[in-house]
């Protein structure tokens, strides 16, 4: 009877042990990879630096050492140059990486007349004379993608080669963004922007998140049960504080959902929600045709898709046919008939983040591109 306790006690121990491991994982784990610079950027050679233009406006970036010809990254939105940094070690050893903080992001200028297609290209055209000052190759990430395209066609001299990872062309446009995933959370920002009763973005989002419907179809209430509920009381416990649940683990992306909400409005981090508000009004569109300057990329051009979600397979939308991905397959078919010196890359399960979720499947899917633009054997 006493062998029979003590084994249990000691399973016991050994289940709790195992609980607040798993917990302190979940609840310290790196979401914003905010330590990437005293962890791992400085030990392979990464500053961080500010480049002021002529209008006195701020360009953040991180600089790799110079092992290669210069690679110009473009993250996605609500995140920061740091979002490469599951890639960017393997990256250097290939690349002279420039990865910036476009407007309205991380440590560059929030001014809502910079949020424009067109204004930010020009300013990353400006970086890329006076920063880089040699031909580059160009990679963005969802509307860095959009904002790497519009590089190419009009910094065609300067972009020797072009990756487009997941970009959300022709989805954006007025017509068909009003039906995406993406496009409900900016009308959840201006709504946002526009109410005075709740003065946390990050409660207001459990309240309006697009991500809503897809966790209710797990059955009635989850979201409430599983999600909302749980962090409102998180939030109760630590004002001002992003939520943390310790039982989800970051494979899950639970808490990496409540980690991009931060933003500038109410003192949680970098974002400008007006950023996303010139996606929901469109005028970040203003005067940037996407067929138009995808024709006019002449540049080799990898365009990267994710894989469809287990819940739209084989297509990107849901039910009710609202898309859940950044473009469909059509979108991106569309794109690769544009760009005349093109090749198209899927196999990605992603949910749409590539460099972050697929880390090692980016890195040799832009090194293999590398050298074969470096000895001409790319073809469409």
């Amino acid at each position: 009877m006493m062998h029979a306790l003590k084994i249990l006690i000691i399973g016991l121990v050994f289940l709790a042990i195992v609980v607040a491991l798993f917990a302190y994982r979940n609840l310290n784990y790196d979401y914003m990879n905010e330590t990437f610079m005293d962890k791992t950027g400085e030990k392979l050679g990464f500053t961080e630096k500010q480049a002021v233009l002529d209008d006195g406006s701020v360009l953040n970036y991180g600089e790799g050492p110079a092992n290669g010809p210069p690679l110009l990254l473009l993250h996605g939105q609500q995140a920061s140059w740091r979002d490469y940094a599951k890639v960017l070690p393997d990256l250097s050893e290939e690349f002279h990486v420039f990865a910036v903080d476009y407007h309205g992001h991380g440590k560059s200028t929030k001014a809502a007349e910079k949020y424009k297609a067109d204004i930010m290209g020009r300013d990353l055209v400006w970086f890329m004379d006076h920063v880089i000052q040699r031909p580059s190759y160009v990679s963005g990430h969802s509307s860095g993608a959009l904002l790497a395209a519009w590089l190419a066609a009009n910094n065609a001299e300067a972009v020797i080669a072009l990756v487009l990872e997941d970009g959300p062309f022709f989805s954006t446009e007025p017509g068909r963004a009003e039906n995406t995933f993406a496009y409900k959370g900016f009308e959840a920002m201006h709504d946002f922007l526009n109410q005075d009763e709740i003065d946390s973005y990050t409660h207001y989002s459990l309240l309006h998140d697009p991500m809503i419907e897809i966790f209710d179809r797990q059955g009635e209430g989850f979201w409430e049960k599983a999600v909302r509920g749980p962090a409102l009381r998180y939030m109760k416990k630590h004002p001002g504080k992003i939520p943390r649940l310790w039982f989800y683990p970051p494979e899950l992306g639970v808490n990496a959902i409540f980690e991009l909400t931060r933003n500038v409005q109410d003192g949680t981090g970098d974002y400008d929600l007006h950023f996303g508000v010139s996606f929901y009004d469109f005028s970040w569109f203003d005067g940037f045709d996407q067929e138009e300057t995808l024709k006019a990329i002449q540049a080799p051009t990898l365009v990267m898709q994710v894989n469809p979600s287990r819940e739209t397979a084989p297509d990107y939308h849901d039910a009710n046919g609202m898309l859940l991905s950044a473009m469909d397959r059509k979108d991106a078919e569309r794109v690769c008939r544009l760009i005349p010196n093109s090749r198209y890359m899927t196999g990605f399960d992603s949910m749409h983040d590539i460099h972050a979720d697929c880390p090692r499947q980016f890195v040799k899917a832009v090194l293999d591109f590398k050298e074969q633009v470096e000895t001409g054997a790319f073809a469409p």
